[in-house]
């Protein structure tokens, strides 16, 4: 007896994703471009990805520096960027914006610590819905005659041992994520 595991396996694919896209917007003590992901800038009439008004590169340890394709929108790259509310400094120049990282305090780490088990626990329970959707479909196969009740369990077991990797794929995520929070 085969069961489509399908829908499980992007729902906990789906679940990972999210969770490593979270985790990327969180800063760090490490400077990285990819905390600026989620700016979109107000040019040329719509809302735009910063990525594509603009190039952003490590300028030093603590520091990004944002070069405009247009110089005309440094403006409002630097109101976008100050919008976002990431705790950073933001001072323009006429060559683009230059986004400074301040050193993290220790409480600062601790409260990243506690969103990012947040977004952990937000992770974990999208698995356990995707777990019970999947639960009430072998179960409703074995109503229908769709298989004999072995094959249940058996399916429970498989689903079951999806569900864990996940989840300790998940807490690999975290870890990682703490352990560059801590340094």
């Amino acid at each position: 007896m085969s069961f489509d595991f399908k829908a499980l396996d992007t729902k906990l694919a789906g679940a990972k994703e999210w969770l490593g896209r979270e985790y990327q917007g969180l800063r760090t003590g490490r400077t990285t471009p990819a905390i600026l992901d989620s700016v979109s800038v107000q040019a040329y009439g719509s809302m735009m990805p910063l990525k594509q008004v603009a190039t952003i590169g490590v300028e030093d340890a603590r520091t990004l520096r944002v070069q405009a394709f247009d110089p005309g929108i440094i403006k409002d790259i630097e109101r976008a960027i100050s919008q976002a509310d990431l705790g950073l400094g933001i001072g323009a120049d006429a060559a683009g914006v230059r986004v400074s990282f301040p050193e993290l305090t220790s409480e600062r780490r601790e409260q990243l610590v506690k969103l990012a088990k947040a977004k952990l626990e937000d992770a974990r329970t999208t698995v356990r819905l995707g777990r019970d959707e999947c639960w009430k479909d072998i179960q409703e196969q074995e109503k229908l005659g769709g298989m004999s009740e072995d094959d249940k369990f058996r399916l429970k077991e498989e689903m079951q041992k999806k569900v864990d990797d996940a989840n300790a794929e998940l807490e690999k995520l975290f870890d990682k994520k703490e352990t560059e929070m801590s340094s």
